[in-house]
């Protein structure tokens, strides 16, 4: 039977393996869900459900295996876990209810479509793999939690990292906020006005970049910095799309000084 620490590491070598193939094939073919839309892609989901379910492994299967890791009981552990759950909170379970609250009002114009099974399907498996290795690593894997001399590294990669992450946080729950706030008032699409929306187009995807940047600072490891990379492999390549989208949908009338994601740079 393969052992945990041998899971542990093929595991760690295929979420690198799989961020470069990933990053090119969303340069060319974005997932078919929101402006990119298209149908052919078999059975949907609305989207609050699908959501749902395809961030729901990074809760219970985080929640399910840290009990089981060497250092479980040291709280500096417990802390280190905490911004990883508070994300994964507000987008298993918040941002899902704000879709399902949403009410477009206005002339009724349908901004969403339903959210492909198989793209679901997708997300589910990466975060099974997302959620085993960071939770493993935190819980079990991680060396310098007990002051043996490097005490004062772990808190100051913790706090630099904390605060990029949290700013990343706000940056891409308010820019969300906003994108359901415009999709309510049952307009279509309209470009979007304000904030950082002036500089990108996806300023939510910059914030969730921002996030997982801080969470390779806060936990300095491999499994830290190999998420932040797979977000940049998926959010970039997707953010470029939504700005020429807007550029398409909107001509003149989209700012062509906006990037797409990082402002000033891309």
């Amino acid at each position: 039977m393969i052992s945990d620490e041998s899971l542990f590491h093929h595991s760690l070598v295929a979420f690198y393996l799989i961020a470069p193939p990933t990053f090119i094939s969303l340069m060319f073919l974005q997932a078919p869900y929101g402006k990119h839309h298209r149908p052919g892609w078999g059975p949907t989901l609305p989207p609050p459900l699908a959501w749902f379910l395809m961030e729901s492994p990074t809760l219970w299967l985080t929640l399910l295996l840290f009990p089981h890791g060497r250092h479980f009981s040291n709280p500096k552990s417990m802390i280190l876990m905490s911004p990883y759950l508070l994300h994964y909170f507000n987008r298993t379970c918040i941002y899902p209810l704000s879709l399902l609250r949403r009410s477009p009002s206005g002339n009724g114009k349908k901004t969403s479509h339903g959210f492909p099974l198989s793209i679901a399907l997708t997300a589910f498996f990466f975060n099974l793999l997302n959620a085993y290795l960071q939770a493993r690593w935190v819980s079990h894997y991680k060396d310098n939690y007990d002051g043996d001399g490097n005490d004062w590294f772990f808190w100051l990669a913790f706090f630099v990292g904390l605060f990029v992450f949290l700013c990343g946080m706000r940056i891409n729950i308010v820019s969300d906020r906003e994108l359901l706030r415009l999709k309510g008032e049952g307009k279509g699409y309209v470009i979007p006005r304000g904030g950082l929306f002036e500089l990108v187009a996806c300023p939510n995807y910059f914030g969730e970049i921002l996030e997982w940047l801080g969470w390779g600072v806060m936990t300095w490891s491999w499994v830290g910095f190999g998420f932040f990379i797979y977000t940049c492999a998926n959010l970039v390549p997707r953010a470029i799309a939504n700005r020429q989208w807007y550029l398409d949908k909107f001509g003149g009338d989209y700012p062509k000084s906006r990037k797409a994601v990082i402002p000033y740079l891309i």
